[in-house]
């Protein structure tokens, strides 16, 4: 089958690789007919390549149709429609039993000190090959495949792989309720679903910081007061300007660690990215490499007592925190991957009743062949021709 697959920094061809079989009881093969690139993934492009090794097939947004069971996956059944999660869980430990299978005690990859496998998401989370391929073993398909209806284009379910279910828990730990205030720093692909997700449980304001025009314009088309950080020097200070000085109830930072801000740390990362791999991971393991402008500007934006939730993903162990302030402030930190099947049954069900909910299905900016993948993610990464989105089609089913 082709697949993407990483060859090193900022390199990514489609090659033939080997296809999936059943290995073990409760896997699946699903034949992939639609799955994007996330923000998650220029990471891997860059940053994280040291975990990576030249073949790792990446991708962990995908959907499509079971092809093939193994003998103990209950009642999924060949030719079921399914929505993959992006982590891989069993469904019957206890940390899936208490809603947290970012956690799965199944699954965990207990060699790296890391919590469940993640699809196509380096050595760190288990080297389990990606969904940007043309079909996908599924591990634990007894419980992790999300079932989803015949009708409907793809994109009406697809971001219930990751996106929606990352935004939707964003919102959640940042405390969202009917009649509060949130701010959203950046505004990718999970900064957009955030905001959404926001005025979905009753925000009463969500501002939104981002300094790239087509974001901007793209959330503010879903109710968020945007705030262009081109223009702004100090966003906490607009956001308590804009809050008669209180700020926020809570901050969501949609960013991590790469964002804007600190060119210092963006030089440290390059370096750390492109240095050889003991020396590089070494640096990840011990360092304080993140660019973090967009943690500390939340924390700053919040209100006394408020909460600010992470989505964006943090890669350095040893970076500063303003401990004294955080305290001061009384702020609570919520952070992790997103507990994908913990939030599935209600996503869906809104989705069901509400065809326009999300408006996910005019989300994605582009859409290309898995051939041009490379392409997609050269433009996403540099933000080019307005991508927000990059939805990709494996040739069998663009045919």
């Amino acid at each position: 089958m082709k697949a993407l697959t990483w060859q090193g920094p900022e390199n990514v061809t489609v090659e033939e690789v080997p296809d999936p079989r059943i290995e073990q009881p409760t896997d699946a093969i699903i034949r992939v007919t639609s799955t994007a690139i996330c923000g998650s993934d220029l990471h891997l492009y860059s940053v994280l390549g040291p975990y990576l090794e030249s073949g790792d097939v990446l991708g962990h947004e995908a959907m499509g149709v079971v092809e093939e069971v193994g003998s103990d996956t209950g009642d999924l059944q060949v030719g079921d429609r399914v929505v993959v999660p992006f982590n891989i869980s069993c469904g019957h430990c206890w940390m899936c039993d208490h809603g947290l299978q970012s956690q799965c005690e199944t699954t965990q990859v207990t060699d790296q000190g890391k919590g469940a496998a993640l699809f196509g998401y380096t050595s760190l989370y288990g080297s389990v090959p990606g969904g940007q391929a043309e079909y996908l073993r599924v591990p634990q398909a007894q419980y992790g495949p999300i079932r989803v209806p015949e009708d409907g284009p793809d994109e009406r379910y697809l971001y219930l792989s990751d996106i929606l279910p990352t935004a939707w828990q964003a919102a959640r730990y940042a405390d969202v309720t009917e009649g509060s205030t949130l701010l959203v720093v950046g505004l990718g692909p999970v900064g957009q679903m955030t905001v959404r997700s926001a005025r979905q449980m009753g925000a009463e304001r969500v501002l939104a910081a981002d300094l790239v025009p087509e974001r901007l314009a793209m959330a503010a088309s879903h109710g968020a007061e945007t705030i262009d950080l081109r223009s702004v020097d100090d966003l906490p200070g607009m956001v308590r300007e804009l809050t008669q000085g209180r700020g926020v109830d809570g901050a969501v930072d949609a960013v991590g660690m790469e964002a804007h801000g600190n060119p210092v740390a963006e030089q440290m990362i390059k370096l750390v990215g492109r240095a050889p791999k003991p020396l590089a991971r070494k640096a990840i393991e011990t360092m304080g490499i993140d660019r973090l402008a967009a943690l500390y500007a939340s924390m700053d934006s919040v209100r006394r007592g408020g909460t600010v939730s992470l989505s964006g993903v943090y890669g350095g162990t040893a970076d500063p925190m303003p401990l004294m302030d955080m305290f001061d402030k009384q702020l609570t930190l919520r952070m992790g991957q997103a507990n994908v099947r913990r939030w599935s049954g209600e996503l869906l069900d809104i989705l069901q009743q509400d065809e326009k909910a999300f408006d996910v299905e005019a989300f994605a900016t582009h859409h290309l062949p898995l051939r041009e993948a490379p392409e997609g993610y050269k433009m996403f990464q540099e933000k080019a021709d307005g991508c927000i989105k990059v939805v990709l089609k494996p040739e069998h089913t663009a045919a």
